[in-house]
């Protein structure tokens, strides 16, 4: 087969877990003859790449070339686009593990009013009422004291 005569089809990566293998996907859609109905078609293409360039997502060139194994039967001429990968930075990762220790500060906070609650109680049973309201307030500014995650993050940096 001379190299003008060679196939050359474009597709997505989506396997990339064999050595020196990758798995190209082509779809396009093609109406049905009697039905009339946009059918989804997919061919699925083993490629060889060597270097093991290729991501999963990224959009390939391909050409068709002689049987290089049982199935194999394309190699890869070039990645035309790469599948944008979000990158993720060390402080990022920080600042999730603070917002998962903010639930823990809650619970301090639900021991506070608890506290409070029961000393309201104790000053119920002797009979002082008045003095269990002024109470209360204190137990809220204690829990406005605590510093919440956005201030703890601006004191880290």
């Amino acid at each position: 087969m001379s190299k003008e005569m060679r196939k050359v089809r474009t597709g997505t990566v989506v396997r990339t877990k064999s050595d020196k293998t990758t798995i190209v996907e082509m779809v396009w859609k093609q109406r049905h003859r009697l039905y009339r109905k946009q059918m989804r078609r997919v061919a699925r293409f083993y490629v060889h790449d060597p270097l093991g360039q290729c991501q999963l997502g990224d959009i390939v060139r391909i050409q068709e070339t002689r049987p290089i194994s049982k199935t194999k039967r394309w190699r890869l001429l070039e990645i035309l686009e790469r599948h944008l990968v979000a990158e993720v930075r060390p402080i990022e990762l920080e600042t999730d593990a603070d917002v998962i220790l903010a639930p823990e500060a809650e619970t301090e906070t639900e021991e506070i009013v608890d506290k409070a609650a029961s000393e309201d109680e104790i000053e119920d049973a002797n009979g002082s009422q008045e003095e269990s309201e002024t109470d209360e307030p204190e137990a809220a500014d204690e829990i406005e004291d605590e510093p919440t995650p956005e201030e703890e993050e601006e004191a880290q940096e």
